[in-house]
């Protein structure tokens, strides 16, 4: 049975590519409004159990529940239209190199919602523009923003369709830590501010624990631990254990 206060439930998700098994038993939910943190060891599965999450890959066995739909079972079509709940800020920002910073805004206005009108296309891509902090820019190209920048503007892109759920694929890798910070304050105002729930994907561990608030450890294809920041770091399981006790060890360095 579906949680209440879940926005997402993953069910005994599995996933296999041959022999390779990837997702093995997956059971979490993600509660609306909240901020959560999958994190692991690389090539655990998270990006993998974000694909299955927003139906673009289909799990072998168990049940994914957006509110109550089930994805597993919607069609193509069915899954379209359910992905416009979702917003995703992909790793490397992921915008088009030929389109300036107004038309990569614009896209998923004019190719998700059907807005065909310019003036109304030009007006939300301002307003998300001077609410990233990024006013005035509508005329540049990808290749002349900092990585900051373009991180931002992934970020205004995939908020601009106005999606209940927000998913983050590493939000600061490549980036120092003054601009990963600015970059994790901004998943913090999302969530505040405009009140979505967001799901992020990092190996930066100490921010996780700063601005979630659930973390999930992932760990041979199953949740070895979630829970409120300060439970999980305090778990006796042995990797998760190591896993954090190694990355907070770093940071002292």
């Amino acid at each position: 049975m579906v949680l209440l206060s879940a926005i997402i439930t993953v069910s005994d998700v599995h996933k296999a590519f041959g022999s390779l098994v990837v997702l093995n038993g997956i059971h979490v939910t993600f509660e609306e409004g909240k901020v959560t943190t999958v994190i692991g060891q690389s090539g655990t599965g998270k990006s993998v159990l974000f694909k299955t999450m927003i139906g673009i890959m289909k799990p072998d066995h168990g049940e994914i529940w957006y509110r109550d739909t089930s994805v597993t079972r919607l069609s193509d079509i069915e899954l379209i239209e359910l992905r416009r709940s979702f917003g995703y800020a992909f790793q490397g920002a992921a915008l088009f190199d030929s389109m300036t910073v107004g038309e990569n805004i614009a896209f998923p206005l004019r190719e998700v919602l059907g807005i065909r009108d310019r003036n109304e296309q030009r007006r939300r891509v301002s307003e998300m523009l001077e609410w990233i902090g990024l006013p005035g820019i509508e005329g540049k190209f990808p290749a002349e923003l900092s990585g900051g920048m373009r991180k931002r503007v992934g970020v205004a892109r995939s908020l601009v369709t106005k999606p209940d759920v927000l998913l983050f694929d590493e939000p600061t890798t490549g980036l120092d830590p003054v601009l990963g910070e600015t970059i994790n304050d901004l998943v913090v105002r999302v969530n505040k501010e405009l009140g979505l729930t967001c799901i992020l994907i990092t190996h930066d561990i100490q921010a996780s624990f700063r601005i979630s608030d659930k973390i999930a450890f992932l760990h041979e294809g199953r949740i070895a631990e979630e829970g409120p920041p300060k439970e999980v770091a305090e778990s006796n399981h042995p990797m998760v254990k190591k896993f954090i006790e190694n990355s907070f060890s770093l940071l002292e360095v």
